[in-house]
């Protein structure tokens, strides 16, 4: 090029205002790929630690600085070695910047103002089960979870106490990020603890049934069993004959169970309408066993949300755990009569 406008090697220095503009701010999205960790987890480090930005467009779009990357970067380095998240985020904030204030106290804060679960009117126990989930104080989550069962009964510790807690967790976690969802697995892992240890009776199912047990199930793809593995305890507690394949149970193993076992009832359960499989459900309906002119066909329970809509007339869909276990207890009039049902 040619012409005054052309540099050269004996350009003369950029004046000192062009020297010092500022390196540009990243977004939480750049930054996130920058560091190899998620946005989300950039939102909750500024939430639960005050490693925050130092710019936010109108009070809302965070833009991080060179400052503010040195003290994260400082931080993913300290986690990576195993030094706690809080313990990372006090060290690298006053590294940075000796005088600033120490984050516990702030975090701790935060926390007393912001950690209440928003349970609304329920029992007690359920206040004292979400203050020990949210301590993450396992001993007395699991201490707090035999007790409701001990004394108000399978069904009623399901609907009364565990799933309120379980509802109120679920909207923390979903308005916060990834905050909380640490307590929803340490609470869901204690109440399937719980559930799964009311063991029937010694030598209770050993007796000899005309009928077949309740098969509980998800459908393939489903993940969620808490709820089927609720009515498996509140079917035990009656000393009625269960059979649990849990979680996301393929379509061929299952048909292939209902047929070798001969069940009075097959339980299917759908939390998401992806996941709900009508065809597979109506093939169960119609499977026979048993001698010709006699034949025998499960009862089939649909369970959960993924189910909406219409379904076929013999397709039961019980609204609650009372009442899908009403209609599997009418199934078995002998056992449920001697019992005092």
């Amino acid at each position: 090029m040619s012409g005054s406008s052309a540099r050269s090697g004996t350009e003369a220095p950029e004046s000192a205002e062009e020297s010092e503009v500022p390196d540009p701010a990243l977004t939480t999205g750049a930054l996130a790929r920058r560091l190899g960790v998620s946005p989300t987890t950039l939102r909750s480090w500024d939430r639960r630690y005050g490693i925050g930005p130092a710019v936010r467009d109108d009070g809302r779009h965070r833009r991080w600085t060179p400052q503010d990357v040195s003290v994260l970067e400082r931080m993913c380095r300290l986690t990576s070695s195993g030094v706690p998240p809080a313990e990372a985020a006090r060290v690298a904030r006053q590294e940075a910047d000796p005088t600033a204030p120490d984050i516990r106290e702030q975090a701790v804060k935060r926390s007393r103002a912001g950690g209440a679960l928003p349970l609304g009117d329920v029992r007690q126990e359920c206040r004292g089960l979400a203050r020990a989930a949210v301590r993450l104080d396992a001993p007395a989550v699991e201490q707090l979870l035999a007790a409701a069962v001990e004394e108000y009964g399978v069904v009623a510790a399901w609907h009364e106490v565990m799933m309120p807690t379980l509802h109120a967790v679920g909207r923390k976690w979903a308005s916060s990020g990834d905050r909380y969802v640490e307590v929803e697995h340490l609470l869901s892992w204690h109440i399937s603890t719980a559930l799964r240890r009311c063991a029937p009776p010694v030598g209770r199912e050993a007796e000899p049934l005309a009928a077949g047990p309740v098969v509980l199930a998800c459908v393939p793809g489903e993940q969620h069993t808490l709820p089927i593995e609720a009515l498996n305890a509140a079917l035990v507690e009656r000393g009625l004959p269960t059979r649990m394949f849990g979680a996301a149970v393929p379509a061929e193993a299952l048909a292939a169970a209902v047929q070798r076992i001969g069940p009075t009832a097959v339980v299917l359960w759908a939390q998401a309408r992806s996941t709900a499989s009508l065809p597979l459900a109506r093939h169960l309906a119609d499977a026979r066993w048993g001698v010709h002119g006699a034949w025998r066909r499960p009862l089939v329970l649909l369970g959960g949300p993924g189910w909406a809509g219409p379904v076929a007339r013999d397709l039961l869909r019980p609204p609650s755990l009372k009442d899908a276990l009403a209609l599997l207890a009418d199934a078995y009039p002998a056992r449920t009569a001697a019992d005092g049902y």
